[in-house]
């Protein structure tokens, strides 16, 4: 198994996650930068880490959606490669058009920086099989603009389509439906705000992030 990690000018997680899969999965995991113009061959799952991407300059994640090798994550995206954007990963796959919705100020304006519980609302997606049923897992948040929001239209489809995939339990930034991640029409990508790159082993608190991780690499 293979995987990429797109690092961006002020990615801060790009290292948490190539650890965090190694450790999970054995996968081999490539570091990109995002400057580069072709990705790696094989891969089986890309990662969009969290940070600070241009250090937030205009939208969170716009400027990240516009580097080169978002080309090639979309080309790759769009062959059915697993494709996950955690915090501001997820900022940039909404801004890229990836995904559905975009990520706001956080409701009360503050940053917020804490284990989250989180409901897995679909357990039927190649990122979440390997819940094997479980309701509930726990992650962490680290984010001050991880306040999802979509129009009625939008909601709408996403909810009764399934596409809803992680839902906080006590919604720590004031998301719409209380909404902490979705995927895209086909369901070969993933963007959430907790990080699962933080709850990989159970010395961090919680191992809830592996699962996502492994279930990602065994639907390749």
């Amino acid at each position: 198994m293979k995987a990429a990690v797109i690092v961006f000018p002020g990615s801060n997680c790009d290292r948490d996650c190539k650890v965090a899969i190694e450790r999970s999965t054995g996968a081999a995991v490539e570091m990109v930068w995002h400057g580069d113009t072709a990705l790696p061959h094989g891969l089986d799952l890309i990662v969009l880490p969290g940070g600070f991407s241009y250090g937030d300059y205009l939208r969170c994640g716009a400027m990240a959606s516009l580097s080169p090798v978002m080309n090639e994550v979309k080309l790759a995206a769009d062959r059915g490669v697993a494709t996950v954007g955690i915090c501001n990963g997820f900022q940039v796959l909404c801004e890229a058009g990836m995904l559905p919705g975009a990520l706001l100020r956080n409701e009360a304006l503050k940053y917020v920086c804490k284990p989250v519980a989180l409901e897995v609302t679909n357990a039927q997606t190649r990122f979440t099989a390997g819940y094997a049923g479980r309701r509930e897992v726990t992650m962490t948040v680290g984010n001050g603009e991880g306040n999802f929001f979509a129009d009625a239209d939008t909601l709408a489809r996403i909810e009764g389509e399934g596409q809803v995939v992680f839902r906080y339990q006590d919604n720590p930034n004031g998301s719409t439906n209380a909404i902490a991640g979705v995927v895209n029409a086909r369901g070969n990508v993933l963007g959430l705000m907790p990080h699962p790159d933080r709850a990989f082993e159970a010395e961090l608190g919680s191992a809830d992030g592996a699962i996502l991780f492994q279930s990602a690499l065994a639907s390749a």
